[in-house]
């Protein structure tokens, strides 16, 4: 569990298209195997900390006639932004994607000293 230590909450929220593969044939799309994407996302204003971050799916185009395997994750979070990974592996065809997110954490205060 993540403990606050602020009087003063920051909510910070967007959505990341992760890509667009179908367009020119990219390798989400027309690839096999593992293949994967890193989106880096910035917030609107530092955190005092590192906030927690949820990401989930907004949307996903999936070739129907194969499975459907995807990996979402948020990684590499500081005050500033983090890093969305999507992944897919064996014959799944994906199309495009993008993925709703939200920061939740300790901002400043105009009281705090900066020393």
């Amino acid at each position: 569990m993540k403990k606050l230590n602020s009087a003063i909450v920051g909510i910070d929220q967007g959505v990341a298209d992760l890509f667009s593969d179908f367009e020119d044939e990219g390798p989400m799309w027309s690839g096999d195997g593992t293949r994967e994407r890193f989106v880096k996302v910035q917030f609107s204003n530092a955190f005092k900390s590192v906030p927690a971050v949820h990401a989930s799916l907004k949307m996903i185009d999936i070739k129907h006639d194969h499975n459907y395997r995807m990996d979402l994750q948020v990684g590499s979070v500081s005050e500033t932004g983090f890093v969305l990974l999507i992944r897919t592996w064996a014959d799944t065809k994906i199309a495009r994607a993008s993925a709703s997110w939200m920061a939740i954490g300790e901002m400043r205060d105009e009281a705090d000293w900066d020393v």
